[in-house]
């Protein structure tokens, strides 16, 4: 049995439909301004066959590129506003959905969710070398993204910087305050889908982003992401008087400055 296969099958527990009911809420759409000559839809393939589609914003083939994972409940067409702004700042942003959003086929699983993560980073950095790309990759996870970003940076050597934005540290604990029944978890097993595990083997520079009143995903958690970070070339935004969905609104400067700050580190 490959290594993959052994991880997926230690982490199907939490495939559990009761779980998994709490965890992810798919919204199909449409999508808009196709036609945008800076903005295209990529197809990812996994393994399986299924095909997950990411929305790339490219302002020049020599900037730096962030591969984003965004959060529940949304979808990638939901950054077209959101893409142009990376542009200006002279960043590629390229963001993909989870299984079953936005025009993405399948159904998101959370084993599947961290397996298709290392699949599409794959993908899109084959994607990037042929399209004749030159900036550093980062890649990005917001909420629940943020599982996805971690796994690619405690596994990939390619990344040369990770950003978390209302990410969570402790799996188990954002399960029960998403309404999962706790006897459906066994704390014997939270070591295995830990976020604050993957956080010390990402050995990549980190900019930790959290708003200070997220009664979501507490900030306790991205400053414990923050405090378990290997790389001594980390850095911690927290937004005052923020949610879990408000950051641009209490800090967008702040929010994109740290960013364009964050991608300007030196090469390691």
């Amino acid at each position: 049995m490959s290594p993959s296969a052994k991880e997926n099958l230690s982490l199907a527990f939490l495939d559990d439909p009761r779980i998994l009911v709490h965890v992810f809420y798919p919204r199909r759409d449409i999508g808009s301004n196709l036609e945008a000559s800076n903005r295209s839809v990529v197809p990812f393939h996994m393994e399986d066959g299924t095909r997950i589609d990411g929305v790339m914003h490219i302002a020049n083939k020599s900037f730096p590129n962030i591969l984003f994972f965004h959060g529940n409940g949304e979808t990638a067409y939901d950054y077209d506003d959101i893409g142009p702004m990376y542009g200006e700042m002279n960043i590629n942003f390229c963001v993909v959905d989870f299984r079953g959003y936005g025009t993405s086929e399948g159904t998101p699983k959370y084993t599947s969710m961290l397996k298709d993560a290392e699949s599409i980073f794959r993908q899109y950095l084959a994607l990037v070398k042929e399209e004749g790309f030159t900036g550093k990759v980062f890649v990005m996870g917001r909420s629940l993204g943020s599982a996805s970003a971690l796994k690619i940076a405690s596994s990939r050597s390619e990344v040369s910087g990770l950003i978390l934005e209302s990410g969570f540290a402790h799996t188990f604990n954002l399960l029960v305050n998403l309404g999962v029944n706790p006897r459906l978890l066994d704390g014997s097993k939270e070591h295995l889908v830990s976020n604050q595990k993957m956080m010390k083997g990402a050995k990549v520079p980190v900019l930790v982003i959290h708003g200070e009143e997220d009664d979501i995903i507490p900030l306790e958690d991205g400053l414990d992401l923050y405090a378990v970070a290997p790389n001594e070339n980390k850095n911690m935004l927290v937004i005052p008087e923020a949610g879990h969905n408000t950051l641009m609104l209490y800090g967008l400067e702040e929010y994109m400055e740290a960013i364009k700050h964050f991608l300007e580190i030196p090469a390691f």
